[in-house]
């Protein structure tokens, strides 16, 4: 395992990138790019001259909720961060704390049967935790208005103590962002797709670059965990499936946006290498172990580097590689988390 690495404070990314100064849009991010153990300095608008005609670069189309909702246990104040709906209708949640900063602190989970009274009169119990890994997360039956619409009148996006104030939601929904018919969504936003903006994907595709949209749904992840990741629901389209294949057969080279991608399309492979269309909820863990049978290469954000994390990175580049980049990222003082710069790896 990649050692553990310290991010100083200050290279955390309070804001973002086009918040930053006049003039700027999201696309205003450094890129760390990464070729074995070699690595270079670039930023993000350089990105269509670091691809190539006939790429396909497979992006996660799922939009970020207004996930983190204010709650009360008998007079004490929560903050349910909502994670995931299960097929029965129930809801993953996780419990926080105020921290009186505008962001929330963890809180022990449970017990079963507590009750959470919520805004417009709804309130929810919880059942049981998720797995048994980790009282975190807890499946709980949401009574009263529906979740979507109580998300939209009275969510917020989940954020962390490093960011500086709350955003509107439109700061964490990415360019590739579709809404789902039936309200499903991430919980915390598919963060290497953000630094993307419509100019520089026109211009991608005109260099003949292409896009396969896949789906995944992700999960309170939260700052403080390093638990592998839970199941999620993912989708790959027939159509993305058949650009992949084609792609692969034709010897230009698939990259994933984010750690998601590379989730969902390698849930969709068969173990002849075929990717074909899927739905409904993947549990794959991404090791070097396993390795990846699909993805050529990764965009990924900067994020603490927990081990799931690292262990998807290392399977698509090898610990060397990553090693080596999360150094040049530390000494380059690049900035971390979901406002901040990128990582390019490339085969």
């Amino acid at each position: 395992m990649t050692p553990a690495v310290r991010v100083p404070e200050e290279l955390s990314a309070r804001v973002p990138a086009e918040q930053r100064g006049p003039g700027l849009d999201r696309d205003a991010v450094r890129m760390l790019v990464s070729r074995g153990v070699e690595v270079a300095h670039h930023t993000f608008t350089e990105l269509p001259r670091l691809v190539r005609a006939g790429d396909l670069l497979v992006v996660n189309t799922s939009a970020t909720l207004a996930a983190a909702v204010d709650g009360r246990i008998g007079h004490a104040r929560v903050v349910v961060h909502f994670s995931t709906r299960g097929d029965d209708g129930r809801w993953a949640v996780e419990l926080r704390e105020p921290d009186g900063r505008g962001t929330t602190r963890p809180r022990a989970g449970g017990p079963a049967g507590t009750q959470v009274r919520l805004p417009g009169g709804g309130w929810l119990v919880l059942e049981e935790p998720l797995s048994g890994r980790s009282g975190r997360l807890w499946w709980a039956r949401v009574a009263g208005p529906g979740v979507p619409g109580l998300l939209r009148e009275h969510g917020r996006p989940i954020r962390y103590a490093y960011t500086e104030r709350d955003q509107p939601l439109s700061v964490y929904q990415t360019v590739f962002a579709l809404p789902s018919a039936d309200g499903a969504g991430s919980a915390e936003m598919p963060s290497a797709a953000r630094p993307f903006t419509a100019r520089l994907v026109a211009e991608l595709v005109s260099r003949g670059v292409q896009f396969a949209p896949v789906t995944l749904h992700t999960g309170v992840a939260s700052a403080e965990a390093h638990e592998p990741p839970y199941p999620e629901r993912f989708a790959v389209p027939g159509a993305s499936a058949r650009l992949i294949n084609a792609a692969k057969a034709g010897g230009s080279r698939v990259l994933a946006v984010g750690t998601t991608a590379v989730r969902a399309v390698e849930s969709a492979v068969g173990a002849d290498g075929v990717v074909r269309a899927r739905a409904g909820w993947t549990d794959l863990v991404v090791t070097p172990e396993r390795g990846v049978r699909v993805v050529d290469g990764l965009l990924t954000g900067l994020h603490e580097p927990e081990a799931s994390h690292l262990l998807m990175l290392e399977a698509v580049a090898g610990r060397e590689a990553i090693e080596r980049g999360y150094e040049a990222a530390l000494q380059g003082r690049y900035l971390w988390h979901e406002f901040g710069d990128v990582h390019l790896v490339l085969p």
